[in-house]
Parts: structure tokens; sequence; C-alpha cells
């Protein structure tokens, strides 16, 4: 295979890992405000409190991905993104923080609370205007430092806030029980339904402003061969809405979420491929000297199945629902 080409699907693969699996504890956080009791939000906290710094593993490994095998992209991301990067971060610092100190705090909980809650908003609104402004394109270095913050950077901001709360529903589903499962659940189907009319708006959009994806999936027979993505978008969304109804499956919902992102996530890089940037930088204009990414191959190799071990190992050990007498650590 082509090593840039290798490379462009690894790095996908790690995005798309980090968005499902930081995706739900960041949700968790943009939650906060629907489950106001004490006793709720520590069990918030228990549920997440075993996975949530490993899932940012993979936001490590696709950074590292992107800076050694498509330098150029890297510097033409970074030096457009500096703001909304560095707030992102800030947020997932004060997020991180108020995770731990939480556990320990009395008098001053609320206030991490509120940490938590603002960082986990805050890093997901970033990392979704991040996603429109790399979408929507522009010429890297010639931008100014607000210039990537447009009408549809900021919708898709809200947009990955309104993914990532639904996933967190789901998997309150998956490790709850009770009045918690419950409101889980009821939350998670209205927020099916503004995900589903939010995935037809940004398409649209998408469609009418980039004529490059536009004609990716009109011309020809593409739209034929493409069609399975959008309909099975609509299927999962359906099936969804009604596994969250009345008395919810337990582990089903998450799995179809999961499925939702999957899809979106190949429809994004059906339209983009094989742009990194789009009317700009292809993977293969981007990618480092094939040297480079030859001498990067063992260390993929070894560490690459190491992390996906851990990761199943540690799902597979907390398994099954969060119990009232659990502890955080």
């Amino acid at each position: 295979m082509d090593l840039a080409l290798f490379y462009y699907l690894l790095l996908g693969f790690a995005v798309l890992m980090y968005v499902v699996l930081d995706g739900f504890d960041l949700g968790l956080g943009i939650l906060y405000p629907w489950f106001k009791s004490e006793g709720e939000r520590d069990h918030m906290m228990r549920s997440i409190s075993h996975v949530w710094d490993g899932n940012e593993t993979w936001l490590v490994f696709g950074g590292v991905v992107l800076f050694a095998a498509f330098p150029a992209a890297y510097a033409g991301i970074l030096s457009t993104m500096y703001t909304p990067i560095i707030i992102m971060l800030i947020g997932l610092i004060f997020r991180g923080v108020a995770f731990e100190y939480r556990f320990k705090a009395h008098r001053s909980k609320h206030l991490w609370d509120w940490a938590f809650f603002l960082g986990s908003a805050v890093a997901t609104f970033c990392q979704g205007t991040i996603l429109g402004a790399v979408v929507q394109g522009g010429k890297a270095g010639d931008q100014g430092a607000l210039d990537w913050l447009t009408p549809f950077s900021v919708f898709t901001g809200f947009a990955l806030m309104t993914a990532y709360a639904l996933l967190a529903c789901c998997y309150l589903v998956m490790k709850s029980r009770g009045e918690i499962m419950a409101r889980s659940a009821h939350l998670g189907r209205k927020l099916v339904i503004a995900l589903m009319v939010i995935l037809v708006i940004v398409s649209l959009w998408t469609l009418y402003a980039n004529t490059e994806v536009r004609a990716r999936w009109f011309d020809g027979i593409n739209f034929i061969l493409l069609l399975p993505l959008p309909l099975l978008s609509a299927l999962f969304g359906w099936l969804l809405y009604r596994d969250l109804d009345g008395d919810p499956h337990e582990t089903r919902p998450f799995w179809l979420a999961v499925g939702l992102f999957i899809l979106g996530f190949a429809g994004l890089v059906v339209g983009l491929f094989p742009y990194l940037i789009p009317h700009q930088l292809t993977l293969w204009e981007a990618s480092a000297p094939d040297s480079s990414l030859t001498f990067l191959l063992p260390g993929i190799l070894i560490f690459l199945p190491l992390i996906c071990a851990y990761t199943l190992w540690g799902y597979r050990i907390f398994s099954g629902k969060v119990e009232d007498f659990e502890e955080g650590y």
C-alpha cells in the first residue's frame, strides 16, 4: 500500500477513536446541568473514572501521526487554528483538574462541577469549530486570528456538542439504572431528533458551499454508489430513537450512536478525499518523505496494537452497570 495513504487511514482511525471514546465523557460534562443532584453527578463521574484519561490517548496519537506523517498539513492547520486549539487545550486542562479535585473537595465541589461542565463544553465547541473551519478550507497563512470563526464553524461547534451529549446519554443508559437511566433515555430521544436535523443542515450546507464535495457526490453514478451512507444514517437514527423509548434497551443505543458517528465520518472522508486541507493540500502533497514514513513504521506497528489492547482490556474489565457502592478510584 502507498505509505501516505496508509498514514491517512491511520490518522482517520485515530480521529474516529478519539471522537467516539472521548466524545461520551466530554458529553457527560455537557449534560451536567440536566443532572442537578450531587448523587447523580457522583454516579456520572464514577461511570467514566476508569477510562476518561485513557480516552485522550487517541488525541495525542492522532496529533503525533499528523505531525510526523503530514508535516505540511500540521503546519497549515496549526498556523490558522492557534486560537481554537489553545482554547480547547485550556478547556481540557480545566476539565481534567476539575475531575481530580471533585473527588477530594467538599465545600467547593459545586465550583468543580461548573469547571467540569465549562471545560467539557468549551473543548467540544472548539473541536467542532476546528472541524468546520477545516472542512470550509481557506488559505493557510493568509488568515486573520478570527477568520476561522464563521457561521458554518460556529454551527459545527454546537453540532458536535449535540452529538457528544447524545453519545453520553446512550453511555449513561448502558451504565446506569433507575432514574438516571430513564432521564438519559428521555434526553437522548430529544437529542436524536436534534442531531438528525443538524446532519441534514450540515450536509446541505457543505454541498452548497463546496463545489468539489458536490461533484464527488453527484457526478456520474456517484450518488447511487454513496446513497447507502445517508440511508443507513436515517435508519440508525430511527432505530436509536425507538430503542430509547419507554423501557430503553441497555446497550444497543450506544452502539447505534457510534454507528451514526462512523457513518458521518465516512461521509466526511468521502467528500474531502484526497485532501487533508480542502482546496490546498492532498495527502500526497502534505506527506513526509518516504524515508521518514518508513522510519515511523516500527513504532506504529508496536504501539498501535498496545494502545488498542489496553483500551479493549480496560473496557472489558469495567463493563456492566456502575453501582452506587463503587468508588471513583
